[in-house]
This record gives structure tokens, sequence and C-alpha cells, in this order.
């Protein structure tokens, strides 16, 4: 158990570092191979891994990419 909210923050950090490290060298195929096969696995456990990578594409975005996410998004929550 964590003693302070401090250390779950920082266990956050390593987590998104470790993540961005994993994957800092892998080119476009084998990150979509990583999204791809997390998704198909739906197990729960690759979420964090999936909300960092999202995270990282949400904040290199521009404004009409970001307006075209979420216009995809909209339509898939909908369904």
């Amino acid at each position: 158990m964590y003693n302070t909210a401090n250390e779950v923050r920082q266990m956050d950090l390593n987590l998104r570092e470790a993540i961005m490290h994993n994957v800092a060298n892998n080119s476009k195929e084998q990150l979509e191979h990583t999204i791809e096969d997390a998704i198909q696995r739906g197990e729960e456990k690759y979420l964090p891994g999936l909300g960092v990578l999202f995270e990282a594409i949400w904040t290199h975005a521009n404004e009409q990419q970001k307006d075209m996410m979420l216009t995809t998004l909209e339509q898939a929550v909908k369904q």
C-alpha cells in the first residue's frame, strides 16, 4: 500500500516513462502491432499502456487532428 499521494504519482510517472521507453524506437508498423495486439487481447492490463500511447498522440496532435479524433470517438461510443 502507498503511504502518500506523492508515491502514487511517482508510480504513475514511472509507468508512463517505462511504456514510452519500451516503444521509443518502434517503427510505425511495430506501434500498430502493439496497439492491435492489446486491443485484440481485450485484457484490462493493457489499458494503461493504451492510455499512455493515446496521451502521446493527443499531446502531439493539432486542433484539426484532435477534432477528427473526437468525432471518431463520439461515433464509436454511440455504437
